[in-house]
C-alpha cells in the first residue's frame, strides 16, 4: 500500500501535464476536425522560454525563486501562444479547404521546424535548473519504506489541474466557450449569427498553444528542464490521452490525460516499468479498434463533439 501511494504521489504532476496537453489537442480538433501535431514542441518551446525568463530575472540580481519562476511562466505562455497561433494559422487556417491530410502533414512540418528552431536557439545541451521546494514531507512509514511528497510536486499538480479545470469551466460558461461550441456544432449556422470562424480558430490556436507552454513550464518546475527533442514523447502521450478521452471533447480529453497518468501509475505499481509504454500504446490500439470515439466520447468516431 505504501509503495502504491508513493507511485500515485509521484505521478500527480505528470498526470496534470498530460491533461493540459490533451485539452490543447481537443481544443483544435473539436473546433475544425484537424490535428495539430506540434503541441509537444510547443511545450518544449515553453520550457525554453521559461529558462529565458528565469535567466533574465537572475541577470538583474533576483535570488528568490518565486518571482523568477513566475516571469518564466509568463514568458512560456506568451511564447507558445504566439508561436501556436502563427504556426497554426499557416498550417491549419490557410489550408483548411485542402483537407485534413494536408493540415496533418503541415503540422508535422511545423513540429520539426520548431524542434530545430529550439535546437538552434538553445543548443543541444538541456538547461537544467537547481531543484526548488524539493524538501520531502514525510507522510507515513511502512517498515523502512517512507512515503513522502515535495512541495513542488503539490504546486505543479495544483497549477496543472487548476488550469485544466478552469479551461473546462470556461468552455461551458464564457463567451468564447459558447462561440466555440456553436461553431463546432454547426459552422454555417454560427457564421449566420456573426461568428468569424477564422478569427475564432486563431484564438483557439493561441489558447491551446498557451496550455502547451504552461505544460512546458510545469515540466521545468517539476523536473528541472526539457530538451529540444523532449517534447516529442510528451506530445505523443498527450495525443494518446486525447484520443482515449474523446479528442473532440475538451472535458473528455482532459479526463483522458488524467486516465493516462492513472494508468502509468497503476502499471508502475504492479508491473515492470520498462514495459509501461508498450502497454500504453497497445491500449491506444485497442481503443481505436473497439471504441474509436474514446472512453468519454461517443461510441462511434465523431470529429467534433462537446
Amino acid at each position: 500500500f505504501a509503495y502504491g501511494l508513493q507511485q500515485i504521489l509521484v505521478g500527480l504532476p505528470r498526470t496534470a501535464i498530460y491533461g493540459l496537453l490533451a485539452a490543447a489537442y481537443a481544443l483544435v480538433f473539436g473546433l475544425v476536425g484537424r490535428f495539430n501535431l506540434a503541441f509537444g514542441e510547443l511545450a518544449a518551446l515553453g520550457a525554453a522560454a521559461t529558462a529565458v525568463g528565469v535567466g533574465l530575472l537572475l541577470t538583474f540580481g533576483a535570488v528568490a525563486p518565486l518571482p523568477a519562476l513566475l516571469l518564466g511562466a509568463v514568458c512560456a505562455l506568451l511564447a507558445s501562444a504566439v508561436h501556436g497561433a502563427v504556426g497554426g494559422y499557416w498550417t491549419i487556417v490557410k489550408i483548411r479547404s485542402a483537407g485534413g491530410q494536408a493540415s496533418l502533414v503541415a503540422t508535422v512540418g511545423l513540429s520539426l521546424a520548431l524542434m530545430e528552431y529550439i535546437r538552434l536557439v538553445q543548443g543541444t545541451a538541456t538547461v537544467w535548473f537547481p531543484p526548488v521546494w524539493s524538501q520531502a514531507w514525510l507522510l507515513l512509514r511502512s517498515g523502512e519504506f517512507v512515503v513522502s511528497i515535495t512541495p513542488v510536486s503539490l504546486l505543479t499538480s495544483a497549477i496543472g489541474l487548476g488550469a485544466g479545470g478552469a479551461v473546462v469551466v470556461a468552455m461551458q460558461r464564457s463567451r468564447f466557450g459558447r462561440a466555440w461550441r456553436a461553431y463546432a456544432d454547426d459552422p454555417k449556422a454560427a457564421a449566420l449569427f456573426g461568428i468569424d470562424g477564422n478569427a475564432l480558430l486563431v484564438r483557439t490556436l493561441a489558447l491551446s498553444g498557451a496550455l502547451a507552454g504552461l505544460s512546458g513550464a510545469l515540466v521545468v518546475l517539476q523536473y528541472g528542464g526539457l530538451g529540444f527533442a523532449g517534447g516529442f514523447q510528451l506530445g505523443l502521450k498527450a495525443l494518446v490521452a486525447a484520443v482515449l478521452g474523446g479528442v473532440g471533447s475538451v472535458p473528455g480529453a482532459f479526463l483522458g490525460g488524467l486516465a493516462i497518468g492513472a494508468f502509468e501509475t497503476l502499471w508502475s505499481m504492479l508491473m515492470p516499468i520498462d514495459a509501461r509504454d508498450i502497454a500504453l500504446y497497445s491500449l491506444l490500439a485497442a481503443v481505436l479498434i473497439f471504441r474509436p470515439g474514446g472512453f468519454f466520447g461517443m461510441k462511434d468516431a465523431t470529429p467534433r463533439q462537446v
